[in-house]
């Protein structure tokens, strides 16, 4: 593990050198994990080269052949158990009154909720159908459908998320697409998004606005709105490569606007430590670099799975909502 300095002069003698490696890193981007060369695998990470506005040269995969859960002649099983709506209640009311008096436009809000699964973490590793997985062996999986940035030709891409639905509810995408509040919450993660990339690069536009992503989950499906933001690095972004990241750290998806102030509100809001939950793991292959946020995130304390889920709020936000929809993201991705 690196702390934040050795992992930035790390990061940019790779890049630099045109070396592949890939990495994880917590919320915070002060503990970091790199891997380059032939050196034994602590961890392991599959980049899903399938999806539409992928950089296609990218895949880093060192998985095993796909399970099913024919091979074990078992039924998936899973069970969730989330705080209660009252304790919900409490943390929302701490960070609606920060908002309400100006100290964040926007706190992503985020809980532990245990759950139950005869699958282990590398079962459901390799179960999962998601654009970012990870896995670090006995410690946490990652299945997440939200890209961190990208960088190809020369040139950084975001594409942050906000705003689910259940796809099954009638005129869904409207419904989606409509609401003020998710509407205001994905305004505002564009504006900081914008902002934080024009810290690293020249030429920064909104590309794509609010288009939807659709995805399957374990009991449903869920819609997403994402958005592109692009930006031009010039011909030698990878000499600071550790630089850059680190900049651009912690996401602004999942930590909120403006960052400083808001931080500290999720600190004093949150009974628990996020760690590497909300950080970000990523590959670069010698050429482009493709990264994800570790959204849709398990780990394992001891014999318990915990899953860890939240969501964006904003002066709009009804507590019953933020509180379904904090449950909705405790999913399987299978």
């Amino acid at each position: 593990m690196l702390t934040k300095n050795e992992a930035i002069s790390k990061l940019n003698d790779l890049g630099a050198a045109g070396q592949p490696f890939s990495f994880y890193c917590d919320f915070l981007g002060e503990r970091w994990c790199v891997e380059s060369g032939k050196q034994e695998n602590q961890f392991y990470l599959n980049i899903d080269n399938q999806n539409p506005g992928k950089n296609q040269s990218i895949v880093h995969s060192q998985q095993r052949p796909r399970l099913s859960t024919m091979d074990y002649g078992l039924e998936t099983t899973f069970n969730k158990k989330p705080i209660d709506i009252v304790s919900f209640k409490k943390a929302f009311d701490q960070v609606i009154h920060q908002v309400n008096i100006g100290n964040s436009f926007l706190t992503n809000l985020t809980f532990e909720t245990p759950i139950e699964t005869n699958l282990s973490l590398e079962e459901i590793f390799h179960h999962s159908q998601a654009k970012y997985k990870l896995l670090v062996p006995n410690q946490f999986v990652v299945f997440s459908p939200e890209t961190f940035v990208k960088i190809k030709d020369d040139h950084i891409y975001s594409y942050p998320m906000k705003g689910t639905i259940d796809a099954n509810i009638p005129d869904a995408k409207n419904i989606i697409l409509n609401d003020v509040k998710e509407t205001a919450e994905h305004i505002t993660i564009v504006d900081l998004i914008r902002n934080d990339l024009s810290q690293v690069a020249k030429e920064v536009e909104v590309t794509k606005f609010r288009y939807i992503d659709r995805l399957e989950t374990n009991d449903k499906e869920l819609l997403q709105v994402s958005s592109e933001i692009k930006g031009y690095l010039g011909n030698e972004w990878k000499n600071r490569l550790g630089e850059t990241l680190s900049k651009l750290l912690p996401a602004g998806s999942i930590s909120g606007a403006p960052k400083p102030e808001t931080i500290k509100i999720i600190q004093k809001a949150e009974s628990y430590d996020r760690r590497f939950y909300t950080g970000i793991c990523g590959y670069f292959d010698g050429e482009s670099l493709d990264t994800g946020v570790m959204i849709r995130f398990i780990k394992q304390e001891h014999d318990q799975m915990i899953f860890c889920s939240g969501g964006g709020i904003t002066s709009f936000s009804d507590p019953e909502k933020e509180y379904q929809e904090m449950v909705d993201k405790v999913y399987l991705a299978i």
